[in-house]
This record gives structure tokens, sequence and C-alpha cells, in this order.
């Protein structure tokens, strides 16, 4: 039986992309393999969001390249954002990439790796919606739109992704179901905004598909990523406050504090609004967690823009906050605005800015120590287990390290806080 390596990087939305085409290969008698040695085709499903995620998929691209070389009649593929950006370019500077493709071209992946595959391949039954989850982890994202049409000015996802499409409400339904079945504890709800759920659809919307899946058997968690700012009402926060699935934990990208720069950035709100989102959502959602992130070194930015940015982040004491230097990305508004800001200043600026957030993180991770919690147990390793609170979301936030014995993975378990860092948490088990 062939079989395919599969390298995702990038966005939690890239990796359901990735688990997704693994599940159509495998209907098609195409087996995953965990390891490229072992395997006949290669696939890397590439980021292009911003400089960073370019650099780390090329060098991965490479890597994988030095691999196919290594082995005997593999085939390199490559997909995704960074692929429909920069086919071109990247297939003249990598040769070993035998096909690219961009966003959204599965079947066409597919047909290939067929042919690769050879006459050998066992042609299996379609599944309906039975992802292979490519981390083994108690949590899985689903992805319940695809696009954008908010037109940020630095952004490149609507040129890469397209317009904002939702997916039929069923379908999410049935893949949330399947989730479960297979033992996930924590389902993840992700697209560019998913506020804009439903909007080119009569009668559906986010709230409404919350209480779909709130209303699934079993004890799990949901939670929300990507909930825009100025799309945020009242009928969503009500739904959030009253569904005991639903993690307390607001995500919503501020990207600045500052009126002109979040016009330059083709944002809505603006301070003012900000600071009265934040005052309503505390006040609606009892012990709710607020994480958002900031843009910093933008075009035009000043330092006193800078300077009030980090006022800002004191004073409305965000739990979470993630913050990126400005990328200037090719193809976006932004890229031709004047006043592009030096690469020293830009750092400077987001080190002021996390050492603003480190501070009020310890402050309040201190405050939680000698209460318990519930936690999801993530991992498990030599006695010590890793969990997260309704608090953490995965991979952006701290954990809760818990060094006892006889901790089932996948398990949710009640944990007393007994030490606090600038992220993470320590506990033990309260029995």
């Amino acid at each position: 039986m062939a079989k395919v390596f599969l390298l995702s990087l990038g966005c939690p939305k890239n990796l359901v992309d990735s688990e997704n085409l693994l599940r159509k290969l495998g209907d098609k008698g195409i087996a995953h393999s965990s390891t490229a040695e072992d395997s006949d085709i290669l696939v890397v499903n590439t980021c292009g969001f911003i400089e960073e995620a370019k650099r780390e998929s090329i060098e991965e691209i490479l890597r994988v390249a030095e691999l196919k070389k290594a082995g005997e009649k593999k085939k390199l593929l490559v997909y995704g954002c960074l692929a429909k950006r920069f086919g071109g370019e990247l297939k003249d500077e990598i040769p070993e990439i035998d096909r690219l493709w961009g966003v959204g071209d599965d079947d066409e992946i597919v047909r290939y790796c067929e042919k690769v595959a050879g006459p050998g391949v066992i042609r299996g039954k379609e599944s309906r919606a039975g992802r292979r989850i490519l981390r083994e982890k108690p949590y899985a994202y689903l992805k319940i739109a695809e696009g954008c049409d908010r037109g940020c000015s630095y952004c490149v996802i609507p040129n890469i992704r397209g317009a904002f499409r939702s997916r039929e409400e069923n379908d999410i339904i049935n893949e949330a179901e399947d989730l479960l079945r297979c033992g996930v504890r924590e389902l993840i709800l992700v697209a560019q905004d998913i506020t804009s759920y439903g909007k080119e659809k009569d009668g559906s919307d986010l709230s409404g598909l919350i209480k779909k899946i709130s209303s699934l058997k079993g004890d799990f968690w949901i939670r929300l990523l990507y909930l825009y700012p100025t799309a945020i009402n009242n009928s969503l926060l009500e739904v959030i406050a009253a569904e005991e699935k639903v993690c307390k934990y607001i995500d919503m990208p501020l990207q600045h504090s500052e009126d002109r720069i979040l016009r330059l950035m083709g944002r809505g709100g603006g301070r003012a609004y900000y600071e009265r989102l934040v005052r309503k959502i505390r006040a609606m959602i009892p012990n709710v967690i607020i994480r958002t992130t900031f843009i910093v070194g933008f075009p035009q930015e000043s330092e006193e823009d800078s300077k009030n940015l980090a006022v800002f982040v004191r004073k409305m004491k965000f739990d979470r906050m993630g913050a990126f230097v400005y990328s200037k990305e090719q193809d976006t508004t932004a890229s031709r605005l004047k006043g592009q800001i030096p690469k020293s200043v830009k750092k400077s600026r987001y080190e002021r800015l996390m050492e603003v957030q480190s501070a009020v993180s310890l402050s309040k991770n201190k405050a939680l120590v000698g209460h318990t919690f519930k936690a999801l147990v993530d991992e498990v390793e030599n006695d010590v287990a890793i969990a997260r609170l309704y608090s953490q979301a995965p991979e952006i936030d701290g954990v809760v390290i818990i060094e006892q014995e006889e901790i089932e993975k996948g398990t949710f378990v009640n944990v007393r806080i007994t030490k606090p860092f600038d992220y993470d948490l320590k506990g033990v088990l309260v029995r």
C-alpha cells in the first residue's frame, strides 16, 4: 500500500485542511505515515501569512527535499497558502518539488497521488467526515467557514482563500459528532472570523450553531477562537454565558488601541469602543477570560502610539495577549503606506508591550493559587501531566503542570493551583 507523509505548517485552520486531505487520501487506499523515510509521497502544507511563516515554510520544504533525495522514487508535493502566492518562484528555487497546488485543490492532489501510487491502491469507501487527526491530543479544531471579507489592509488571506463562505450547519454538526466519538474532549471552533458565520445563509448564525453543538451528548468543552470585535453582540455573549459546555473565553484580536492606526489597518472600533466592549463582556460573563492580539510597528505608528498601546494593555488587564511585529506583505494596501518602521524599532516596541503583559499575566496567575479548577489533561509523560484550564487555549496560552502519578491523558480532572509563573501554573490533583 502506498504511504504519504504530510507536514502541516501554520495555523489551526491549515491543520484542519491537512487532516481533511489525509482523510480523502485514506479513502483512496493511500495510508498516512508519521515518518518521511518509509513514505512514497512527501507533502508539505505551507503557510504564507507573514514573513516568519514564509521563512519557516521554505526551510521545511528544503528539509523535506533532502529526505526526497535520500530515498528512491519519492515525490515531493507542496500546497497551501505559500504555494498559491509564490508557486512559480518556489518551483524555480527548489527544483526538487514535483508539483505545486494552492488552497482548496484537494481533489487534484488526491488524483495525482493515485497516479503516483499506481494500480496497487485499494479503493476504499468514502467516509462522511472522519478526519485523520494528525496530533494525538484530546482537542481538535473544527473549521466552520473559509475565506474572509473584512479587508484588513495588512492581510493577504482574502487574496489566498477568497471571500467568506460558511460551511453547512449539518456538516459541522456531523463532524463534531465524529470527533467526539473518536475521544476528542474539546472542540475548538475556528475560521478567519467566526462571528460572520451564517451571514450569507438564511436562519444560521454563530449563536445557533453553538447551541446545537452544545446539545450533543458527552462531557466536553467548546472553545471559540477568532471573534471579530465589532461583530460581538449581546445575543452571542448571552449564549456563551448560558451554555455550560462553552468555555468562558473570548478571543478577539483588537490589533491596536489607537484610532488612527486602526483606520490605517482597515479595522473597525477604536479605543473608546474597545474599552466599552471589554467592560460589557466582563459584566455579562462572570469569570470570563479575554484574549487578544496586537500588531506593533505598523506603518506610521509613532512612539506615542506605541506607548499609548502599552498603557491601554496595562489598563485593560487582558487575561491573555499575543503580539506580532508588523510584516510587510506583498499585494497589501499596508505595504504601500509611507512611514514603514525600522526592524530595530519594531523589535523594541514589541519587547516593551510583552513586558507589560508579562506583569499582568503573573499578577492574574498569583490570584489563582489555592483555587481548584476543572482541567483537561493533554499529555502525560514520566509521571508529569500537562493540563489546561478553561482559561488556557492549546498552543497559544500557558498550561498547568501536575507532578503526580496515575493521571490519564484525555480526561478531565480537578486541580488545585499551587504555584504561579508568568504564563504557566503548577498544581496538584484534588480527588
